[in-house]
């Protein structure tokens, strides 16, 4: 049984007097993919948000090789080897490809991850090194936010909808690199609000619904019917 990279216990999450997370629990083993999905609102992007460090969490609610780092702060967490790709890419509109690809890789962490090891992943972006982020499909500026992420040589990956707003055959393209991701030892958590990517991607499933968790399993034991109707509430 691989060791567990990181663990989430009874994770509350607010902002300001609005609760968001109730009692959140997740594990994920190294070199493993799981997923979390849900609807729109069920607490997915905060629960990421807490672990990356960008809402603050009880100090013992999230641990990272068996190490407590609930409350530590986003650079915090970066060092330490987590890496966001957040919802809507948040690219740096003033900087070209590869300007946003270095400032990645500014913690200096050791690692497989390079420029010329992500433009092997992503030879378009090789082509566009020098083109501003703007000018870029949404596809394409996608794969610059992952690219970004893996400067940081993280160990553990936390990607916010990565196919949201893309065309299908343009999110089959993306998930169809995430084995070379794992390949060099990552974990991955990936929110995801389409089911069929979620199961083909993923290891295990937590299904998230009003911010608790209300089915989780491995990809394999869990029917689409059951996710469904955990997705909707039904």
């Amino acid at each position: 049984m691989p060791d567990t990279l990181l663990e989430v216990r009874s994770l509350d999450a607010f902002y300001g007097d609005f609760q968001a997370l109730f009692g959140v629990s997740l594990e994920v083993a190294a070199g493993e993919v799981v997923a979390v999905i849900g609807a729109n609102g069920a607490g997915k992007s905060t629960l990421l948000n807490s672990i990356a460090g960008l809402v603050h969490a009880r100090g013992d609610a999230i641990l990272l090789a068996g190490e407590p780092v609930g409350g530590v702060p986003a650079y915090g967490m970066a060092a330490r080897g987590v890496a966001l790709v957040p919802e809507g890419r948040r690219l740096f509109p003033s900087l070209t490809v590869e300007e946003n690809l270095l400032i990645g890789g500014q913690l200096g962490r050791p690692g497989p991850w390079n420029l010329p090891r992500v433009y092997d992943l992503f030879p378009v972006l090789a082509q566009r090194r020098h083109a501003p982020s703007p000018s870029l499909s949404g596809g394409q500026q996608q794969m610059v936010a992952i690219g970004r992420a893996l400067m940081s040589n993280p160990k553990l990956l936390l990607c916010d909808e990565i196919s949201l707003g893309l065309a299908p055959i343009v999110v089959r393209d993306i998930y169809g690199r995430l084995p070379t991701i794992l390949s060099e030892g990552l974990s991955l958590v990936i929110v995801e609000q389409d089911i069929v990517q979620a199961l083909a991607a993923a290891n295990r499933v937590y299904c998230l619904q009003e911010g608790r968790v209300v089915l989780t399993g491995t990809a394999g034991s869990l029917t689409r019917e059951a996710i469904s109707a955990a997705y909707f509430g039904v």
